[in-house]
């Protein structure tokens, strides 16, 4: 069965693909579908193909009329479209992540899906559709909400009226299993190889290829490729090039803490032993199971907000064989 043009952008979800596009050709569209995925593999951009090509086709529009539609869509103005996405709280306003970063805001905790998001939810879906034959909701990175907000949302996907309602999420045990059961699961894999590599040569960012430590973090998620690469960018190159040979000295060891610790956000920092933690990976080499527990104590650590210095002190000590 060829998949309609609405869904080429999207690569390497070929079963997501298929199961979408055979619900809207039988007519058999769910009430709510549970996008499940690594974060980054294409779950956004399949809900935006899917209203698409699911808007089009129940309108029956052909040629301009369905150009003007994706058009629309694109926009993000459509009436019958709302996307919720987690948000910060600040000065009484909710704010996405790219509106924080925008203001130049910085947070300590990650955005999430409030409950009054949810209740704008509510009264989208009891609504009747303006244009569209059903409303559509997608909410990204449900795992997200808090448990009033799931409670909330459990309510209208009980009673959705006229309206279809898309949850993102990591995986079914991310979120409430009632949220689960009410949805109909649509898989997304990580990319093969030659996919991922296409995405990020589609999207302008080949360059990432380049750097063979950042495409296996992504496993295989070209968002979280992007994501990491735009993570390198931020990193002062000395520190870079201090961290690829581990220091020989206490001297060092301490000097370069003082560094990251000075230089570094607390997420900076985290990503930053990500980024060792794979640099340091030798399945063959004897001393790797040592190197990879101290970093994730140094993880545990800075997650429970112990003094950042005295963390990388310790671990670039150990590291180097000079902690007793």
């Amino acid at each position: 069965m060829e998949s309609p043009p609405e869904f080429a952008p999207l690569i390497g979800q070929a079963k997501a693909v298929l199961l979408l596009t055979q619900a809207v050709r039988q007519q058999r569209v769910a009430p709510a579908y549970g996008f499940m995925g690594a974060p980054g593999v294409g779950q956004s951009l399949a809900a935006r193909c899917f209203a698409k090509y699911l808007f089009a086709e129940e309108a029956d529009l052909v040629g301009e009329a369905r150009d003007r539609l994706h058009h629309q869509l694109d926009r993000g103005n459509h009436p019958d479209l709302l996307w919720v996405e987690p948000t910060y709280l600040h000065q009484g306003k909710r704010l996405t992540a790219h509106e924080a970063e925008a203001a130049d805001l910085k947070r300590k905790t990650p955005p999430q899906i409030r409950l009054e998001q949810i209740r704008d939810v509510a009264r989208f879906v009891a609504r009747q559709p303006l244009e569209a034959r059903r409303s559509l909701v997608v909410i990204e990175q449900a795992e997200t909400m808090a448990e009033a907000a799931a409670n909330a949302l459990l309510k209208t996907l009980e009673e959705p009226g006229n309206a279809t309602l898309i949850l993102s999420a990591p995986g079914p045990d991310a979120i409430l299993p009632t949220l689960v059961s009410r949805c109909q699961r649509i898989p997304f894999v990580p990319l093969q190889p030659v996919d991922l590599a296409r995405v990020l040569q589609t999207a302008g960012q080949g360059k990432i290829l380049q750097n063979q430590a950042l495409v296996d973090l992504a496993q295989g998620s070209p968002g979280e490729a992007i994501a990491l690469w735009q993570a390198l960018q931020d990193i002062p190159d000395e520190i870079l090039a201090a961290t690829r040979s581990l220091p020989q000295t206490a001297q060092q060891s301490l000097t370069l803490a003082a560094q990251i610790t000075k230089a570094l956000s607390a997420t900076q920092q985290l990503w930053l032993l990500n980024y060792l933690q794979h640099q340091l990976w030798r399945p063959s080499h004897p001393e790797t199971r040592q190197h990879i527990q101290h970093l994730e104590s140094a993880k545990h650590q800075l997650l429970h907000y112990v003094q950042p210095l005295l963390t990388w002190e310790v671990l670039l000590l150990n590291l180097a064989g000079l902690a007793r």
